[in-house]
C-alpha cells in the first residue's frame, strides 16, 4: 500500500521551529504561468504555503509513524508517542524503549524508530552535512536506515530541506490529485505522472503540494 501526507498533523510540542522556502511566491508565478490547471488551483489557498521542521530526527520519526496507515491514525500514534517522548530526541526514544509499542505502534515500526535514534546516537545518520548534499545523494543514505525507503526520504527532503523539485511518484496522495485534476478521475499511472509533472520543473515540489492541498485544504505538518 502505497502512502500519503494528505490531512492534517498536529505536532507542535515536538517541532517548535518552522520555516517557509524562499522560492515559494517565485514558484507559484513560474507554475502559474506554465499549467492550466494550477493557474486555477494555486490562487485558492491565498498565502498557504509549505512549512518545513527543522529537526531532522522527528520529521524522520514522524514519518515512520505515517508508513502505510491513514493520516488520522498516524495522528493519534504521533501524539501517543508525544505522551512518552515530549521531545522526541533519540535519547528519549531509546530511553523508552519497548514502551513505544504502547503508542499502536508495530512492533516493526518500533523497531525501525529505535534503529534510526541510534543511527542519530551513534552518528552515523550524518544530518549536518544533508543540506549541502544533492536530492538523491541524501535518498541514498537515508534509505539505508532500516524503515526508510525511498518515500519517506522524499517527505524529508520535502518537510525537512525544503527542496523545490521533488516529485514523490510512491506517494498515493499526489497520483490521486493528478487524477482528480488531469484526468477527470480517472487512474494514472507514474508514467502519467512524470508526463503532467515535466512541466513543473524545478519546482515540482510546489505543485504537488498544491495538488494535496485540492485533496485536503489543511496542511500536514512534519
Amino acid at each position: 500500500m502505497a502512502k500519503s501526507v494528505i490531512g492534517t498533523a498536529n505536532v507542535a510540542t515536538a517541532l517548535p521551529r518552522l520555516s517557509v522556502p524562499s522560492y515559494w511566491d517565485d514558484a507559484k508565478i513560474e507554475l502559474m504561468r506554465r499549467d492550466r490547471i494550477l493557474r486555477k488551483l494555486i490562487p485558492q489557498f491565498g498565502d498557504l504555503q509549505l512549512v518545513g521542521r527543522s529537526e531532522p530526527f522527528t520529521t524522520l520519526a514522524r514519518s515512520i509513524v505515517g508508513q502505510q496507515i491513514s493520516v488520522h491514525s498516524a495522528e493519534a500514534v504521533w501524539q501517543k508517542l508525544l505522551l512518552i517522548c515530549p521531545k522526541c530526541t533519540p535519547a528519549q526514544v531509546l530511553k523508552a524503549g519497548d514502551t513505544l509499542a504502547s503508542c499502536g505502534l508495530s512492533k516493526r515500526k518500533a523497531e525501525y524508530i529505535l534503529d534510526l535514534a541510534e543511527h542519530f546516537k551513534a552518528r552515523r545518520a550524518h544530518a549536518d552535512k544533508w543540506i549541502t548534499m544533492d536530492d538523491e545523494d541524501v535518498i541514498t543514505e537515508l534509505v539505508q536506515i532500516r524503515g526508510i525507503g525511498r518515500w519517506t526520504a522524499e517527505m524529508f527532503l520535502i518537510f525537512n530541506l525544503l527542496r523545490p523539485n521533488i516529485l514523490p511518484l510512491d506517494d498515493v496522495g499526489l497520483l490521486k490529485g493528478i487524477s482528480v485534476n488531469y484526468f477527470s478521475g480517472e487512474p494514472v499511472s507514474r508514467s502519467d505522472a512524470r508526463e503532467v509533472a515535466a512541466n513543473w520543473e524545478p519546482f515540482r515540489t510546489v505543485a504537488t503540494w498544491y495538488l494535496w492541498r485540492s485533496l485536503e485544504p489543511v496542511p500536514v505538518e512534519y
